[in-house]
């Protein structure tokens, strides 16, 4: 049997580049090369394109972009190409692909952006499509599309720049309705960037200015003091639930720093939570996974509580990092990293 072409995608001009990084080493390394023939492209900060033919080991450390190593490459829309088009000093090369493994996490790589330009390539890829990308990119249209479907989510409000031309009326609307403390968060970022807890009116405008670096739209969020519960899905029509894993913040939230940089979370697979409650979030995980359209993969984050079960967000393309939850919840299920990253191609090239 030939062997099919497989581009991983990795870094991006977004705030999570060094994640990226991270997760494409895990996924590079998870691929079978009796099966794929890879190709690793890299995206600098500023949005330029390169074909990477270094060491593999050097992208999870940022050593990737020098220029012994990278050659300038295009992905065109043109779905006659089929390929990635290499500029070379000699002239163009193409190099044909059958799928591609886009570990871009945050703007432009999660949030339906480059998703549409390999759907106008015709070339298959992991993950959600346009739509759901999009969807579960932004937290006020996933609000949106939950609480139609009925499926428990934080109480909310969007809140844009112009607002705050009327910051008292605004706050005095907010502490009424959601109340301190609250969670201040960029419409669109992921990895807990740009994400605050407010206590009162003075963090309030702080964490919405903040906010406001990362993204022309925030949201805020009740407050909701529960466990903090994850599940992995997998699959596309008829997809799979995870086990349950439970994150439990040496911090006040967990944030970026914890995700990714310390030692500051301690993780618990399974969850430690009663069998029916996992099997609830493990539905409503999966209802959420179907009303938002996803495909291939997320990851679904949720808080239990004594009232009950209270969905956080949806991650379309989750950290693949080492000490990531996704990976970890499909091991923890059996698969290898060869299975999961090979199972999440197959799905791709299935749809």
């Amino acid at each position: 049997m030939s062997k099919r072409s497989v581009a991983v995608i990795f870094g991006g001009a977004s705030s999570e580049y060094e994640v990226s990084l991270r997760s494409a080493s895990f996924v590079i390394s998870g691929i079978d090369r009796e099966k794929y023939d890879l190709t690793m492209v890299g995206i600098t900060k500023e949005g330029q394109w390169f074909l990477y033919t270094g060491p593999e080991d050097l992208i999870a450390s940022g050593g990737w972009n020098r220029p012994a190593y990278v050659t300038p490459v295009v992905l065109p829309p043109d779905p006659t190409q089929h390929g990635l088009l290499v500029l070379e000093e000699g002239g163009v090369r193409t190099i044909p692909l059958d799928v591609i493994f886009p570990v871009l996490h945050g703007k432009n790589g999660e949030d339906g952006t480059i998703q549409g330009v390999f759907q106008m390539a015709r070339l298959p890829f992991v993950g959600c499509g346009v739509l759901a990308s999009a969807i579960c990119m932004d937290k006020a249209i996933t609000h949106t599309i939950l609480d139609q479907a009925g499926i428990p989510n934080a109480m909310w409000a969007d809140v844009y720049p112009w607002d705050l031309d009327a910051f008292d009326e605004l706050e005095t609307e907010l502490a009424d309705t959601l109340g301190y403390p609250m969670f201040i968060k960029p419409a669109n970022a992921g990895s807990s960037v740009g994400v605050t807890k407010a206590v009162d009116k003075k963090a309030l405008l702080e964490g919405l200015k903040l906010a406001f670096q990362h993204d022309g739209k925030a949201i805020v969020e009740e407050f909701i003091n529960g466990r903090e519960v994850e599940c992995a899905v997998f699959g596309n029509h008829g997809a799979k639930a995870s086990v349950l894993g439970e994150i439990v913040p040496k911090k006040e939230f967990y944030d970026y720093e914890a995700k990714y940089e310390d030692d500051s979370t301690d993780l618990y697979i399974p969850a430690r939570i009663p069998v029916e409650t996992a099997d609830l979030v493990q539905e409503l995980a999966l209802a959420a996974f179907d009303a938002l359209g996803c495909e291939g993969l997320a990851r679904v984050d949720f808080f239990i509580q004594n009232e009950g079960i209270i969905l956080n967000e949806v991650n379309t393309l989750p950290g693949f990092t080492g000490i990531s939850m996704y990976p970890k919840l499909m091991m923890a299920g059996g698969m290898s990293a060869y299975d999961l990253v090979g199972g999440l191609l197959e799905l791709a090239l299935q749809k």
